[in-house]
């Protein structure tokens, strides 16, 4: 079985015609698109990587978006209370890396900062999904395989300690930050 990159699965859950929007906002064409994509994406996934592995408040908030990713989505009542709970943090999570990624993107490229901030407004809905898809077929690494159920000792939304299953739950989400 071939693991497929993130930037491969980006590119792929993004389809053409939002492909064929990146590339109207860059200028360039669909090649270009997805090498703008592939680069954006790498240095996401590899700022969020590095902010998981660092300790202090960022780190922490790092892990729990993608704890909360992991969890296996609400159901039933549940879900009027705001069922994306998950995609909301790591959304946040998201946005707060993408200033940084726009400037070293930019940097990188030559495209204009604010235009890569552009795609990348583009590209974190398609993240969130990509990362929940992951998390989902990483199956329920903490649980007994019902929905709702967690690791002993930990509470639904509570970050893992770090290390063993949130660590390997992160490589496998991210793909090492692959390119």
């Amino acid at each position: 079985m071939s693991e497929s990159s993130i930037q491969d699965d980006v590119l792929g859950e993004l389809g053409p015609d939002r492909l064929t929007e990146i590339a109207s906002l860059l200028g360039t064409d669909e090649n270009g698109a997805k090498e703008t994509v592939a680069t954006t994406v790498g240095a996401m996934t590899g700022g969020l990587q590095q902010q998981a592995a660092a300790g202090g408040d960022d780190g922490n908030e790092v892990r729990q978006a993608f704890a909360e990713v992991a969890e296996p989505p609400l159901q039933g009542v549940a879900t009027l209370g705001g069922g994306l709970l998950g995609g909301g943090l790591m959304a946040g999570v998201l946005a707060k890396v993408s200033k940084p990624v726009a400037a070293a993107v930019s940097k990188k490229t030559g495209i204009p900062a604010p235009t890569v901030a552009r795609v990348i407004e583009l590209l974190i809905p398609v993240l969130l999904a990509v990362f929940a898809k992951r998390a989902a077929d990483t199956g329920n690494p903490g649980g007994t395989g019902a929905p709702g159920n967690t690791a002993s000792g930990t509470t639904p939304g509570a970050a893992p300690a770090s290390g063993g299953g949130l660590g390997d739950l992160l490589g496998q989400i991210l793909g090492g930050g692959k390119k």
